[in-house]
C-alpha cells in the first residue's frame, strides 16, 4: 500500500472574516487537518493587463494528496475572486507522526 502524501496548500482570502470561514469549512469537512491563517501581507500582481496590489490573509492548509481535488473544489466554490490561489506543494518529510495525524484528520472517517 502507497502511503498518504502530506500537501501544504497555499491560497489567498481578501479579507479575515473570509480566511476564518473558510478554514472552519475545510477542517470541518475533513478537507484539511489544519489550516493556518497568516498576517494579512501586501501582494502584487498583473491581472487582465494592468499591475494591481491587494492586501490578502495567506492560508497554510495541510491536507493529504487524496483530498486535494475535494478541498481545491471546496476553495473556488468558496473563494470571491475570479481566479484563487490554489497551489499544492508536496511534504516530503516531517514529524512522522504529525504526518500520521494529518492522514488521519483528513481519511474522512469520524
Amino acid at each position: 500500500m502507497r502511503p498518504v502524501t502530506a500537501l501544504l496548500v497555499l491560497t489567498n482570502l481578501p479579507d479575515r472574516s473570509a480566511a476564518d470561514a473558510l478554514a472552519e469549512e475545510l477542517v470541518a469537512a475533513r478537507l484539511a487537518a489544519c489550516v493556518n491563517i497568516l498576517a494579512p501581507c501586501r501582494s502584487v500582481y498583473r491581472w487582465q493587463g494592468a499591475i494591481e496590489s491587494a492586501e490578502e490573509v495567506p492560508l497554510l492548509i495541510k491536507t493529504s494528496e487524496e483530498r486535494f481535488p475535494a478541498l481545491a473544489a471546496a476553495i473556488r466554490r468558496r473563494h470571491p475572486y475570479e481566479l484563487p490561489e490554489v497551489i499544492a506543494l508536496p511534504i516530503v518529510d516531517g514529524l512522522p507522526e504529525y504526518l500520521a495525524w494529518v492522514a488521519g484528520e483528513t481519511s474522512g472517517a469520524d
